[in-house]
């Protein structure tokens, strides 16, 4: 069952779990419509998360996990950045699976 973001009168599909079904319908405006369904509001501090995880995925063609996710940022935007306990501020749960969502990215292969 599809589900759609209707975003500056475009219409974007998404999956049953609410991630892009293609990918280049990815913009910010998404990424705030996808965290607004998610109880989050994007913030600068989220966007700079969400297109160092778009780097991460053009460079490896995969959705990180949570420990490259971690080791990637702490390389991308700094140690005081690259450590779990600021990614569970800015995305509560499970911050591989959403920060991937949000990003447009497909779901991580070990996330339920």
């Amino acid at each position: 069952m599809s589900r759609f973001l209707s975003i500056e009168g475009r219409t974007i599909e998404l999956d049953n779990e609410g991630f892009l079904v293609d990918l280049s319908d990815w913009s910010e405006q998404a990424a705030r419509s996808l965290g607004h369904g998610e109880g989050i509001a994007i913030t600068p501090a989220h966007m700079e998360v969400l297109l160092a995880v778009r780097r991460f995925y053009e460079q490896y063609q995969l959705s990180p996990a949570m420990r490259p996710l971690v080791k990637f940022i702490g390389q991308e935007l700094g140690a005081d950045k690259g450590n779990s306990l600021y990614l569970l501020k800015l995305f509560p749960g499970s911050p591989a699976k959403l920060v991937s969502k949000l990003a447009g990215l497909p779901k991580p292969d070990n996330c339920l």
